[in-house]
């Protein structure tokens, strides 16, 4: 990446950590067998995924049986929504703040989205009332997703509270979550210990682009997605990308292992980040209170701000950031997100996404409160004389 450019784009994707490159390369170089076949070259890399399945396994804190390999995060999200429903039938039920991943699959299928509160969490008490709702009409939940982390505002849900209403009025159904932005902050173990189906993204804790991972237990069987082959135990079906399955749990480990020091220190950046903007911006809006959300994401709204101009600037002057979901890039529409949390359209549309990983340094942070304090004074400025001209 240029060296001139500042990087707060995380969340949409972050820098490949070097022991997740060094591990995969002999695996895209010299040993390239198929995994499934069965003379010593298929071995040795059937070996190789064994053995990143059962590091993948340790750090979400489940056998190694239990952790399946896609292709994205968008695959395990529509994996277990879409194959819970066909292999079970029922409602499929999720918050409105989810990422589309998981929001357009249950609204597809006719399912129930759930209300969130004005911090993007769910709301625990609309919730209870879908699933009781469901129910009184005869129907049956099959699914509930809700995620760990929301990818725009950064909001940490309670899942063991989730899980508790879940299991009282819908005993019956398998709880999801869409932990993409989660593995860099918060301890994978703890939410695996409360759901019965998660999923991950490589490419967002450093490793490459087109992995991911669906971790489902061990009785939890929805149906496959992908059929022909019968890899991950005939649950997805194609040939096992080797090279990304290693370099995925190297990662993952490495994240695993460097997050208390990280949140630390990124929190710390982050903080630095919102308050150098809001002190040098009159109208900027910290969008949820820091407290309830992870280290890596900082959410801010200038109220009358386009923030498509906001990010032309930005980019003029090196500054990668985000309005919201790198997915959602392009749109006109304020963030579907926003609107369920309540935020008008006219703040909504000045959103912008600032996400830290772990490349981010200080120097980062500093640039970032100039170019965007001077990016945001020149908007002011130009909407001002259109009034006066107008």
């Amino acid at each position: 990446m240029d060296p001139d450019l500042v990087y707060l784009d995380h969340a949409a994707t972050t820098a490949p950590r070097r022991v997740a490159l060094d591990e995969m390369r002999p695996w895209a170089e010299s040993q390239f067998g198929n995994p499934s076949g069965s003379h010593r070259a298929a071995r040795i890399a059937r070996r190789a995924v064994d053995e990143a399945r059962d590091r993948v396994a340790d750090v979400i804190g489940v056998t190694s049986g239990e952790v399946v390999f896609t292709s994205c995060g968008t695959e395990s999200d529509n994996f277990a929504i879409a194959g819970t429903v066909a292999a079970v039938g029922g409602t499929a039920v999720c918050s409105a703040a989810e990422h589309h991943a998981v929001l357009d699959p249950v609204t597809h299928l006719g399912g129930v989205v759930v209300h969130v509160g004005s911090d993007g969490a769910v709301d625990l008490d609309a919730l209870a009332g879908s699933l009781q709702g469901v129910s009184d009409r005869g129907g049956r939940v099959s699914v509930v997703s809700v995620m760990a982390v929301n990818n725009e505002v950064g909001t940490v849900t309670d899942l063991a509270a989730v899980a508790d209403v879940v299991r009282r009025l819908a005993p019956d159904a398998w709880l999801h979550t869409d932990a993409v932005q989660a593995a860099c902050w918060l301890d994978l173990r703890a939410i695996s210990a409360v759901v019965d189906m998660m999923s991950l993204s490589a490419h967002k804790f450093g490793g490459p682009k087109g992995m991911g991972v669906l971790m489902v237990r061990d009785g939890v069987n929805p149906h496959p997605l992908l059929l022909g082959g019968g890899q991950e135990r005939g649950r997805r079906s194609g040939t096992t990308d080797v090279a990304g399955v290693v370099g995925t749990a190297a990662a993952l480990v490495a994240a695993d292992a460097e997050r208390d020091h990280e949140v630390a220190r990124v929190g710390a950046l982050r903080d630095r980040l919102i308050d150098g903007i809001t002190s040098a911006v009159e109208i900027a809006v910290e969008t949820v209170p820091r407290a309830s959300t992870v280290p890596g994401v900082a959410h801010l709204c200038f109220p009358g701000i386009e923030n498509e101009a906001l990010l032309f600037l930005l980019d003029q002057d090196g500054l990668c950031a985000s309005a919201a979901s790198a997915c959602a890039s392009g749109a006109m529409e304020p963030s579907h997100v926003l609107a369920a949390m309540g935020v008008d359209r006219r703040t909504a549309t000045g959103a912008l996404r600032l996400s830290l990983g772990h490349t981010t340094t200080v120097d980062d942070i500093e640039s970032a409160i100039s170019i965007i304090s001077a990016a945001v004074a020149r908007l002011v400025d130009i909407a001002g004389r259109s009034r006066v001209d107008g």
